[in-house]
């Protein structure tokens, strides 16, 4: 088992990446990994049931090593293959074991996952994690602990990171009543651990429309896969009745909400992208980049090859509600700053609360390369402009990573100052994007010399930054 109390090492300070740019239409097919949201989900009733299951495809990156690690020290066993094929066999233990810290890194699924698990810990759990996760929003969730009878010693303002929670495990569970505005992972988080309580929980959301809904449905089907009774007849109510969880063999999809650069790729470039594997039936929230990539212009086809995306010679702006699929603002804007029209993205003010603001970092990013962004009270104005390189700041966020990444394709010089952060979610980001790449000038290179047989003339394909206003020097790299 992890020292999960050692010193941790301090990571090496993040090298400046330059993003590459297409020098053609980008022709590739993507395997994406399994989808992070299902596969912390899978561990937590994993390490409830009453008996051992096998998680396949799980996801292997920082959230999901997080927790793991987390899940181990409550005392969970879980036994790794080593041949890549990301499965665990995870065996839950007698009961949940307390003492020491866990690192939540900047894993939301851990920070809010974890702790209802800790209510049933024979000892206090602490919980700590990145500095720039201490502003995520924790406060809704260590209420309704508390209100479940754990004792949470809340440090800093009180409101996240750091805390302790000293559990009782007999809790009774009850009715408990939290705002989750601003993150629908507080009700996943307590309605994953319902069932254990001895009287089950009915739980209520009071306050402003909950975000990301199918995050909540997704977490509601995997419980009642493993034979747990969930009420969800009434919104905002979700009942759910007491007794055991049972073990289950599963294989995790593909993250879609990871596929989304690389099919935005093909909508940017006026190429064709397929993401295999990709759920006919599917309650991830990435399934909606199909609705918006067309929305975008792009031709979007499933078959049994998976999602095609194939990309116009423009981009047609877009007004987009994304509230139930949020993750996808960063890569959505960066889109929308490509486009030909004036886009609008809102429902998505929780995203302030994301890995960083996502709201103010977009709109300074994006002005900076010299786009014209209005920050609104719950998402974003983008006007399209001719855009200019420079450095893109991540903020340590993955999904700013992957939205710098698409402008560098079609936008000369830009330069990630953090692309490492993709592996919170994607360590192999930067080789999938890379190969991709380089499988778009093969395909380049073998249509070419079949033209070359048929018609030595190759038409130039127009740029999609045709009819853009132009920006200044002087007027981009510019920070508030």
């Amino acid at each position: 088992m992890p020292d999960l109390d050692a010193t941790p090492t301090p990571d090496p300070a993040p090298q400046p990446w330059p993003a590459p740019q297409a020098p053609v239409p980008v022709t590739a097919t993507v395997s994406v990994p399994g989808s992070k949201s299902e596969t912390n989900r899978a561990l937590v009733l994993a390490a409830l049931a009453s008996g051992p299951s096998t998680i396949t495809n799980g996801l292997d990156a920082r959230d999901t090593q997080l927790m793991r690690d987390a899940l181990r020290f409550l005392g969970v066993t879980i036994d790794e293959s080593t041949d890549g094929s990301g499965t665990w066999r995870v065996t839950p233990p007698a009961g949940f074991s307390g003492g020491g810290t866990v690192d939540c890194g900047l894993a939301g699924t851990v920070m809010r996952f974890v702790p209802p698990l800790a209510v049933l810990a024979d000892g206090p759990v602490a919980f700590d994690g990145d500095e720039q996760a201490y502003g995520r929003p924790m406060r809704p969730l260590l209420d309704a602990l508390r209100d479940l009878g754990a004792q949470v010693d809340a440090g800093g303002s009180g409101d996240g990171l750091p805390f302790t929670v000293v559990g009782r495990p007999d809790a009774a569970g009850g009715t408990v009543t939290v705002d989750a505005s601003t993150s629908s992972q507080f009700v996943s988080a307590l309605l994953l651990v319902g069932a254990r309580l001895a009287g089950g929980l009915e739980l209520r959301h009071e306050g402003p429309p909950v975000p990301s809904l199918p995050h909540i449905a997704m977490t509601v089907a995997m419980l009642r896969e493993r034979g747990v009774e969930v009420d969800d007849s009434q919104a905002d109510r979700w009942a759910v009745s007491p007794g055991p969880i049972a073990p289950r063999d599963v294989v995790v999809e593909p993250d879609l909400s990871n596929a989304a650069p690389f099919l935005a790729a093909a909508a940017v470039t006026g190429g064709t992208v397929t993401v295999p594997h990709w759920p006919t039936d599917t309650l991830q929230p990435g399934d909606q980049l199909r609705d918006i990539l067309s929305v975008f212009g792009a031709e979007v086809t499933l078959t049994e090859a998976g999602l095609t995306v194939t990309g116009t010679d423009q981009l047609l702006g877009s007004d987009l509600d994304l509230a139930a699929a949020s993750e996808l603002t960063p890569v959505v804007a960066a889109l929308a700053a490509l486009a030909r029209d004036t886009s609008h993205i809102h429902g998505v003010a929780h995203v302030r609360g994301h890995e960083t603001d996502r709201l103010a970092a977009l709109r300074t990013e994006l002005d900076a390369m010299g786009g014209r962004v209005h920050e609104t009270h719950d998402g974003l104005t983008i006007h399209p402009r001719l855009m200019a390189g420079g450095t893109f700041q991540t903020y340590a966020d993955h999904r700013m990573a992957q939205a710098g990444a698409l402008l560098g394709l079609v936008v000369p010089d830009v330069v990630l100052d953090d692309v490492e952060c993709t592996s919170k979610t994607m360590p192999t980001f930067v080789a999938l994007w890379e190969q991709m790449l380089a499988d778009s000038v093969a395909a380049s290179d073998t249509e070419l010399a079949v033209e070359a047989d048929v018609d030595p003339e190759v038409d130039e394909r127009p740029s999609i930054f045709d009819g853009l206003i132009p920006v200044s020097s002087d007027e981009s790299r510019s920070r508030p």
